[in-house]
């Protein structure tokens, strides 16, 4: 399917043929079962698997809009929805929408949010309500996706990384997580943290402040902050994530985000 799927991003004429049709939507069903996935841990490192999003887009010009009906409600798209939530084992609260081509492991519970086409999301993790989880997002297992948190999605360029939030990590309300960001296991971040490619996230927990990009280290406790920077126009404060420690081994996994940032003195 690689191969297939290969040629046809090179040449869109291949679009056309049968062969080639099958291949991207045999792909399409493998994200929807979580049989393959955009992204995928190796040690302690990700694999972005270009062709796999190459797939993704290739889908979307094979595909006519339609109008889908459900009860009073209506959308006209060129995605199906998800089905049969019953046979995953799914809990599914209205109003939540995934689309066909993410994948929802058995034990994850949506509250009215979204899940886009290419998003892997793994066993126990809550999605709350208005969550967003952007195209081939990965979530791990055990996670909370407070209310309001957005992971964007990402399909170009190809070798750009998708967001990925690994295992029992705590994500708090209205956090904003973009550009390919890494959260590390069982990490924890306070309300309105919002990480872009180029955030400083700086560790502050030490003697001497220590800079990361992109990137949380497991089990860091992470509040939102600012750093001056000097503009021709004046010294202004930037944004920035405060990583103030780590969450204690004591600390049960689904600990509330209030009990986490309280072992530290803040409240957010």
């Amino acid at each position: 399917m690689q191969e297939i799927i290969e040629n046809a991003w090179d040449n869109r004429e291949l679009l056309q043929k049968k062969e080639t049709q099958d291949a991207i939507r045999e792909v399409i069903e493998q994200l929807d079962k979580g049989k393959i996935r955009v992204a995928e841990p190796q040690g302690e490192e990700w694999i972005v698997n270009e062709w796999v999003k190459k797939a993704v887009i290739l889908y979307f010009p094979m595909q006519q809009m339609e109008t889908i009906e459900i009860g009073p409600f209506e959308f006209h798209d060129k995605m199906a929805l998800k089905r049969n939530y019953k046979e995953l084992g799914v809990r599914v609260v209205p109003h939540a929408v995934a689309r066909y081509g993410a994948y929802i492991a058995r034990g994850v519970v949506m509250m009215p949010s979204y899940l886009n086409i290419g998003a892997y999301v793994d066993s126990g993790t809550m999605v709350d309500t208005w969550a967003t989880v952007g195209s081939c997002a990965q979530v791990g297992k055990n996670v909370h996706l407070s209310g309001g948190v957005g992971l964007g999605g990402v399909l170009e360029p190809l070798q750009a990384a998708p967001v990925i939030v690994e295992d029992g990590a705590f994500v708090g309300s209205r956090c904003i997580i973009v550009e390919g960001c890494r959260i590390g296991k069982e990490a924890v971040l306070g309300a309105n943290v919002v990480l872009t490619a180029s955030t400083k996230i700086i560790d502050v927990s030490g003697d001497k402040p220590v800079e990361f990009k992109g990137y949380v280290p497991p089990r860091s406790v992470v509040i939102p902050g600012s750093y001056a920077k000097e503009f021709p126009a004046g010294t202004y404060q930037v944004p920035a994530a405060l990583i103030i420690g780590k969450r204690k081994e004591s600390t049960d996994l689904k600990t509330s985000l209030n009990d986490a940032l309280r072992d530290f003195g803040v409240a957010v």
